[in-house]
């Protein structure tokens, strides 16, 4: 006896039938109905420089951004620049992030990393790649939130929520960020990837949640092919 095949099912015979051009197709889709429902996206961490959305982009590891945001005030009026942050003991510094996780590797991070731009970097956030991701606490994700909303160099930031979001679309089977990061890139135009990653994310958090997602309320349901299949 045949089993009875799922709307499941056909859906992910559909989508392995999507040619490269025809998924290509459905992430610029995607991307338009992300712009619709948020057409006006900033970085939800409070920030006044580069210097401070650097130092806040790094917290924001395995936290929320309320979290951070609620830290940063104090740690900016006492370390404003680079030069007081790593004049700064690890001590000092886990004393006002306290309330955040992991706050004393993060502590250490922000000193090795505000050292670094004082004696590598003339005291400024570099503008490249390369030169991010040599700063203690900075991976690509976090770079390229800092290339694309400081120096309007596009980058998509794959973190959790924007993982999810994309592997639910059958944009990518990855599991790993910057697989995921380089399956992004290749399905989206360059002049793209900062806001729809930053909505991706948005939509992860608001939406297309961990554990249940909202599909019903989901604006990409019809050119996703997990919908309703938490329901």
């Amino acid at each position: 006896m045949q089993p009875a095949v799922t709307a499941s099912h056909k859906k992910n015979r559909a989508r392995q039938r999507e040619t490269l051009r025809q998924k290509s197709d459905r992430a610029n889709a995607i991307a338009a109905g992300l712009a619709r429902a948020y057409p006006l996206l900033e970085v939800p961490l409070k920030h006044r420089n580069t210097f401070e959305l650097l130092i806040a982009v790094i917290l924001s590891a395995q936290c929320t951004d309320e979290a951070v945001n609620r830290v940063t005030p104090e740690l900016f009026r006492r370390y404003p620049d680079p030069a007081k942050l790593a004049e700064a003991s690890t001590e000092e510094i886990e004393a006002i992030i306290r309330t955040l996780g992991l706050f004393r590797a993060k502590a250490r991070s922000l000193q090795r990393c505000a050292r670094q731009l004082v004696e590598e970097f003339g005291g400024q956030v570099p503008s490249s790649m390369a030169e991010l991701t040599q700063l203690a606490g900075v991976g690509r994700k976090t770079a390229n939130v800092i290339l694309g909303h400081a120096f309007d160099t596009p980058g998509i930031a794959v973190d959790t929520h924007c993982k999810r979001v994309s592997r639910r679309l059958g944009l990518t089977r990855q599991q790993d960020p910057n697989k995921i990061e380089r399956d992004l890139n290749r399905l989206l135009p360059a002049q793209e990837w900062t806001q729809s990653s930053l909505r991706l994310i948005i939509h992860g958090r608001r939406v297309c949640y961990a554990r249940k997602p909202a599909c019903g309320r989901c604006v990409l349901s019809e050119l996703c092919p997990s919908s309703r299949a938490f329901d």
